[in-house]
């Protein structure tokens, strides 16, 4: 009697169990680096050199599986050997991270702030606690300490060959026409000459440092508050990346 054929698809393996235990596999491995991932030590300049590397290596939204091919923008020679140095985008986010660990102190105490752009690292110091209303004159007798750390970071090794920006900033109060400024533009660049020439007395050479003043024209904070106010007065030193030089 011949033997009846087995219909298909009735019972047996299929072949495909195998994906079941792999998918599985994937998503726990994909939870683990989820885990893992501390986005405080994300830097700006580390974000961009990975997106501009997926670009480069074809690894965009129509490109994925081609990262051992030359990626979609090769004609135009932004492939991997014309990427941003690592070590010169690392270094923008030693600084960053340095400056926030030296001044925390003053972080705290709103006396700086530290932020980065596509600029560069932006170390503010708070106009109020450096000089008294309406002086250019810095107060050594209580910014010294601050202003010695400051040096020692902007010469560090880290930052060998950059270069700063000094930035001098004011709100929108009207000068004193009594007073010694012509106007508010006056004030600011002197402020910022002032932190160059104390920071240059500290051995930095000059010819690494810009200097500007904005007056108003560059407020960070609404000017309609005292607290807004105080946020715009300001002098920031600039670390320099090497695109803004």
């Amino acid at each position: 009697m011949a033997k009846k054929k087995k219909k298909e698809g009735a019972g047996g393996p299929t072949g495909q169990e195998w994906l079941t235990t792999y998918s599985d596999m994937v998503t726990l491995v994909l939870c683990f680096f989820a885990v893992m991932f501390n986005p405080d030590e994300v830097t700006p300049s580390s974000m961009a050199q990975l997106s501009v590397s997926f670009m480069a290596r074809g690894m965009g939204a129509n490109q994925g599986g081609n990262t051992l091919s030359l990626g979609r923008y090769a004609e135009l020679g932004n492939n991997i050997n014309s990427l941003p140095s690592s070590s010169k985008g690392k270094s923008l986010g030693t600084a960053l991270d340095k400056a926030t660990s030296i001044f925390a102190p003053e972080i705290k105490s709103k006396k700086m702030t530290i932020t980065s752009d596509e600029r560069g690292v932006i170390i503010s110091l708070a106009s109020d606690a450096f000089f008294a209303p309406a002086s250019a004159v810095i107060n050594i007798e209580t910014t010294r300490n601050i202003l010695l750390r400051l040096g020692q970071l902007l010469a560090s090794g880290d930052l060998a060959g950059r270069k700063f920006r000094i930035e001098g900033h004011t709100d929108s109060t009207p000068i004193d026409p009594e007073g010694p400024w012509e106007s508010n533009w006056h004030l600011s660049a002197m402020r910022a000459i002032n932190v160059l020439h104390y920071l240059s007395d500290l051995g930095i050479s000059e010819k690494r440092f810009q200097v500007a003043g904005f007056a108003d024209t560059m407020p960070v904070s609404s000017d309609d508050t005292p607290e807004g106010r105080a946020y715009n007065r300001r002098v920031d030193i600039i670390i320099l990346d090497e695109a803004h030089l």
